[in-house]
């Protein structure tokens, strides 16, 4: 018995500055990666069975954090940069996940609008977002932060869009073009 609690403290000796380190690595990675990134870019927030997708451009980090610490880190990074702006994404099955069936959706479905509320979200099924994440890590670089949530479909996933040029100002760009 002695052994094995001698053995559990050391494990938790060396592993908290793992945790630690994951938690600024992601941090640091999202502060390195954001002036690179522009439109057409994502950086999704996942639950902790999102899946390590295969494309290319696809790249997966571990934060060991909160799903909504990481959220709140990320929507704070992304509206300190001069070039992006956040179009937010959420899985259409969010709504109908029960608190019997997963505990916490409801108190979740909750904090995340809140933070969420200047935003306007686009609800798509998961499997579709999915799929679109695989076509964009085809050519574009897609950041995806696994966090501990372990509520099914409570991804959020922001595509970044030019901040400085709006959707309307294209279209018109593109009537004067014709």
């Amino acid at each position: 018995m002695r052994k094995f609690a001698l053995t559990f403290l050391a494990v938790i000796i060396i592993s908290a500055p793992l945790a630690v380190s994951a938690q600024r690595d992601w941090r640091e990675r999202v502060a390195q990666t954001m002036p690179l990134m522009g439109h057409r870019n994502w950086i999704l927030i996942v639950d902790s069975a999102y899946p390590l997708q295969a494309s290319p451009g696809v790249e997966t980090i571990e934060t060991n954090a909160s799903h909504l610490d990481v959220l709140r880190s990320v929507l704070g990074t992304i509206n300190s940069s001069i070039h992006v702006r956040p179009l937010i994404y959420m899985d259409k099955e969010l709504p109908f996940v029960a608190d019997a069936d997963a505990p916490g959706a409801s108190a979740y479905r909750d904090q995340v609008q809140k933070i969420l509320a200047d935003y306007t979200i686009e609800a798509l099924l998961h499997d579709r977002v999915i799929s679109q994440i695989d076509e964009t890590g085809k050519e574009f670089h897609v950041l995806v932060l696994k966090t501990t949530m372990t509520i099914p479909y409570s991804s959020v996933f922001i595509r970044l869009d030019c901040k400085y040029w709006s959707a309307d100002a294209e279209k018109r760009m593109r009537q004067r073009m014709h």
